[in-house]
C-alpha cells in the first residue's frame, strides 16, 4: 500500500477516503479436520443463517485449504433487477482451512467495486449479507490491505492498469445466452486447458450466469499462484470467476482481479506471476468457446 501511495504522489495522483475497506474478514476458528468436516460445519453455520451453499472449491495441490461458496436470496433479488454485470457480486466466498480456520471475502469491498457506480442500489443488501455473515462466522479485524470506498468504485492497482469495465474482459461471442451457458458447460465438463468447475450460478430468466473456475495447471494454477505471492491466509479471493451476461462472456482481466483480491501486495511481488494475466485469459478464453 506505501508503495502504491508514494507512486500516485509522484504522478500528483491523490486518493483520499472517509475509511478504509479491507477485503477479508477472520471468522470464528471451527474444530480442525479434514476439508470436508470442516466445509460441513461451515456450510451448517451459513445454511442456518439463511444463506444456499453452492459447492466446496479444492485448489489442487493444495490439500490443506478450500472455499465454501455461497449465495443469499436477497442479493440474488437485488443481482436479478440490476442485471448485467452485477452477476458477479452474487456469489459469497468463505475461505476454510483444515486447522480450523475460517475468514470471508468482506462484501463491502467487493461488492463496492464489482458493482461500481451502482453500489448505493444494492447497499441495504450488501449490509444485510455482511450483518449476517458476521453473526453465522464472527467478524474480527478485516485483513488483507484496505483501500477507500471511492477507489474502490472505479478500483485500480496503479494508474493505468485495468479496470472492472475493461475490454480485455470479453472472451467470448456466442448466438444467444443458452449457447454462451452451454459451450462454458461442456468445455469445463471436459477439463479443457486444466480448468474444471468450482461452481456455476444460471438465473435463465435475467440470461445471467457466473462460474468459479479452478485452474489446475502446474505453471499457472491457483496452487501456483497462492505460493508464489503468498497469500494462503487469503484463500477466500479465489476461485477465479467467468461469467455470461446475454450471449457474451466474460472473466475479469487478471491484472484487476488478483490485484482487487491482494491489494497490499507489493509490485514485486506482483512480478512474480507477471506472466500470469494473460496465461490465465487464454486458457478461459479456451473455455468460452473465443477464437
Amino acid at each position: 500500500m506505501l508503495q502504491r501511495v508514494l507512486f500516485a504522489c509522484l504522478l500528483g495522483v491523490t486518493s483520499l477516503s472517509a475509511w478504509a475497506i479491507a477485503p477479508y474478514i477472520p471468522g470464528d476458528r471451527v474444530q480442525p479436520g479434514d476439508l470436508p468436516a470442516v466445509a460441513a460445519e461451515v456450510e451448517k453455520k451459513l445454511t442456518a443463517a439463511g444463506f444456499q451453499v453452492l459447492a466446496l472449491y479444492t485448489p489442487k495441490f493444495l490439500p490443506t485449504h478450500g472455499v465454501v461458496v455461497a449465495t443469499d436470496a436477497g442479493m440474488l433479488d437485488k443481482v436479478r433487477k440490476m442485471g448485467g454485470t452485477a452477476i458477479v457480486a452474487a456469489p459469497i466466498r468463505v475461505g476454510i482451512t483444515t486447522a480450523g480456520v475460517v475468514s470471508y471475502a468482506n462484501p463491502d469491498y467487493w461488492d463496492r467495486a464489482f458493482l461500481g457506480q451502482r453500489f448505493e442500489q444494492a447497499a441495504p443488501v450488501v449490509q444485510a449479507v455482511q450483518s449476517r455473515l458476521a453473526k453465522a462466522l464472527g467478524a474480527g479485524t478485516g485483513f488483507g490491505g484496505n483501500e477507500s470506498a471511492a477507489d474502490l468504485t472505479d478500483y485500480r492497482y496503479i494508474l493505468g492498469m485495468e479496470h472492472f469495465e475493461d475490454d480485455k474482459n470479453l472472451l467470448a461471442t456466442h448466438a444467444d445466452f443458452e449457447s454462451a451457458v452451454h459451450a462454458v458447460q461442456e468445455n469445463l465438463a471436459k477439463e479443457k486447458s486444466s480448468v474444471t468447475k468450482a461452481y456455476e450460478l444460471v438465473l435463465p430468466d435475467r440470461k445471467l450466469a457466473v462460474f468459479g473456475v479452478a485452474m489446475n495447471n502446474r505453471e499457472n494454477g491457483d496452487a501456483v499462484i497462492i505460493g508464489k505471492i503468498d497469500v494462503l491466509d487469503r484463500i477466500a479471493g479465489f476461485p477465479y470467476e467467468m461469467f455470461v451476461v446475454n450471449n457474451k462472456v466474460y472473466a475479469l482481466y487478471g491484472r484487476y482481479r488478483l490485484a482487487l483480491a491482494f491489494p497490499d501486495l507489493s509490485m514485486s511481488n506482483f512480478m512474480r506471476i507477471v506472466y500470469v494475466p494473460e496465461d490465465i485469459r487464454q486458457e478461459l478464453k479456451a473455455v468460452a468457446g473465443g477464437k
